[in-house]
């Protein structure tokens, strides 16, 4: 059996075919043993989650028919009593919440270690196994909900930086304004749409950009900018980040002073100018240290 919780909590045998878990009850007791696969969950546990603030007066009888039918509807051994409780016979993987954690995580640790294609591929992947809010069947799903809705924000944000740093800014960019603009607050969204509008050869919007997130953050906390979104503006005046790929910097003569670029020698190129004739020359490649 699967177990989708990232959305209305379903079981999926394993042809695919869903089992018939009717019903707010039996999908919240469905939900808390699968947030808890293959660990016991207490009495109390069960019944303060899926009942919340208004119990039944029989509170443990109630709870055992709920087992009752949920196991009618799962299959024999697939829910069982342990410890004073019940337990899900299932591994985190079958849970789609707990896949999205481990591939998350694992996306993020190859993005920082410079896979931007395996990253991408984890987070696509992660991102992919949420069909609606978290733990939506939950009577009250409070800070455990707001915490997994946070880690989809973070796997969002480090799949978009792999995205730039693949070279597919102009892919990013929609998301990256829809995002912005249901976070307004959010520098490090406004840091990754500013590159973006750089790397799509667009400083124009980028500057502008960088202006708009400047008075919501004056406007709405009385601040400025952070250090990042700082950075990246001084970058866009001077005009830096151009070429040699999504937003890299054309790599200086080792030991040279700034402008002194190493590009390498090409076949000469070829310019055309109105009402002239065909120009070509060969860029000239200064020597290190020399003076720009």
């Amino acid at each position: 059996m699967r177990y989708r919780v990232l959305g209305t909590t379903r079981a999926l045998r394993d042809d695919g075919t869903p089992a018939a878990v009717g019903g707010a009850r039996l999908r919240a007791l469905l939900t808390v043993l699968a947030l808890r696969a293959g660990r016991a969950v207490p009495v109390g546990v069960l019944v303060a989650e899926v009942w919340a603030d208004e119990p039944p007066a029989d509170a443990v009888g109630a709870l055992q028919a709920l087992v009752g039918r949920l196991r009618r509807a799962l299959g024999p051994g697939v829910v069982v009593s342990a410890d004073g409780g019940y337990r899900l016979c299932a591994d985190e993987d079958e849970v789609d919440l707990h896949r999205f954690g481990r591939l998350a995580g694992e996306g993020a640790r190859a993005l920082e270690e410079g896979d931007p294609a395996k990253a991408a591929a984890l987070l696509d992947e992660a991102l992919g196994l949420w069909a609606g809010p978290a733990l939506a069947d939950l009577p009250d799903r409070g800070a455990e909900a707001a915490r997994w809705e946070t880690r989809r924000g973070e796997a969002r944000r480090s799949l978009l930086t792999a995205a730039l740093a693949l070279g597919r800014a102009d892919e990013a960019l929609p998301e990256l304004v829809a995002l912005c603009d249901e976070f307004p607050l959010d520098e490090r969204l406004h840091a990754l749409r500013i590159r973006a509008l750089r790397d799509a050869a667009r400083p124009a919007e980028a500057l502008a950009a960088y202006e708009e997130v400047r008075r919501s953050l004056a406007d709405r906390l009385g601040t400025g900018p952070g250090p990042e979104l700082r950075a990246l503006h001084a970058d866009l005046l001077h005009g830096g980040d151009r070429g040699n790929g999504p937003g890299g910097r054309v790599p200086r003569v080792p030991g040279g002073p700034p402008g002194t670029e190493a590009r390498p020698r090409t076949a000469p190129r070829t310019r055309w100018v109105p009402g002239a004739r065909t120009v070509s020359w060969t860029p000239a490649v200064p020597c290190p240290g020399a003076v720009p």
